[in-house]
């Protein structure tokens, strides 16, 4: 069987522009629940919520926009932590490119990005017990289980918290 060529994957600095995209997955209920945003948020709040992330420029937190073929489909999150850590964290917006790499290529991108400007060494992530794609994300990104700490909805149900560690190091 012939594998499939990766898509082309880039990060970029996130634009007031992108707000008609990021509106477009808030009205994907799915969406919304797999990524802790409320539903049915009013357009003044998305605005004001977007607003703050285009122009939130901050030493511990970088967020990046995911885009693949040209088109914004995603962010990707690193909060900087003490001692050459970060955690990581990613979205993927358009429901139907879940599952194809993306987050994975991202992710790539945005480590080794902490790894050669910021020097971060360790990352950390967490996700919920019933995501099978973030968990296999992270597999594929060598993440190794840590700790299962937690509990939180997920999707309408309640999920134990599964929290995920790579050291640059090893």
């Amino acid at each position: 069987m012939k594998k499939q060529a990766s898509p082309a994957v880039s990060l970029r600095r996130l634009v007031m522009e992108d707000f008609e995209t990021v509106t477009e997955w808030s009205r994907d209920e799915l969406f919304c629940l797999a990524n802790g945003w409320e539903i049915n948020r009013q357009p003044e709040e998305m605005l004001n919520w977007w607003t703050r992330c285009v122009e939130g420029i901050s030493e511990d937190f970088i967020r990046k926009g995911v885009e693949c073929e040209g088109q914004l489909v995603g962010y990707a999150d690193l909060v900087i932590g003490k001692e050459e850590s970060a955690e990581l964290g990613i979205a993927i917006g358009n429901r139907m490119l879940w599952g194809k790499g993306i987050g994975v290529l991202a992710s790539q991108l945005l480590m080794d990005y902490a790894v050669k400007e910021r020097g971060i060494r360790s990352f950390y992530a967490e996700t919920h017990e019933s995501n099978e794609r973030a968990r296999r994300m992270l597999e594929k990104l060598r993440f190794q289980e840590v700790s299962r700490n937690g509990m939180e909805e997920y999707n309408g149900e309640v999920s134990r918290l599964l929290q995920f560690s790579l050291d640059t190091n090893d």
